[in-house]
């Protein structure tokens, strides 16, 4: 029980839940997950390229030659590439920084995966980094540290678009998506 507890957002309570789950498991499915848990410590690492998590180096994405490997968007976790991936229309390549800046939580630059990036785009002729950091205030401290790095290489730096969601309301937005929405205004042009 001790060791589900030290998994992250786990606490005591949590953990002696998923240890009675376990033991209440059929011995069979007990070590189905049991396998499931080795074969992910066995078969699943970081892509030495982008740093995305899979069972090639490098991962399927960097391995498509397909793609355009000038164009690469910045993400902070795996889950926010799987996100972008599953929209289906963006094609060129990825970096997940693995985290972002967070000075109150003793998180500086060289904590992730940032001199990376740096070094990709100093060595592998990259035309465009688009940063698609969360937006919140760690999000954009984190996006504005590597568009400084990324300045002097010459380098195309972009943001994703913020705003309005589709959809979506004025009364029930914060004024941080209004404000990305004022200022990130277009001219409306007729079909």
């Amino acid at each position: 029980m001790s060791e589900l507890g030290r998994m992250p957002g786990i606490g005591q309570k949590s953990a002696e839940r998923l240890a009675h789950y376990v033991l209440r498991l059929p011995h069979d499915e007990a070590m189905q997950l049991a396998t499931a848990i080795r074969n992910v410590k066995q078969n699943v690492n970081y892509c030495s390229i982008c740093c995305n998590i899979g069972e090639t180096d490098p991962c399927h994405i960097c391995g498509d030659h397909r793609r355009d490997h000038k164009k690469v968007c910045v993400v902070e976790q795996p889950k926010d590439l799987f996100t972008i991936e599953k929209a289906g229309f963006y094609e060129g390549v990825y970096h997940v920084l693995s985290g972002h800046i967070d000075p109150l939580e003793n998180v500086d630059p060289e904590d992730i995966n940032i001199d990376k990036l740096v070094d990709r785009a100093r060595n592998n002729g990259i035309q465009e980094v688009i940063i698609a950091t969360n937006p919140n205030l760690e999000g954009d401290v984190t996006a504005m540290y590597i568009l400084e790095q990324l300045e002097p290489l010459g380098v195309k730096v972009t943001q994703l678009a913020r705003g309005m969601p589709s959809g979506s309301y004025l009364e029930y937005a914060n004024s941080a998506v209004i404000a990305d929405a004022i200022h990130g205004r277009k001219s409306i042009q007729k079909d």
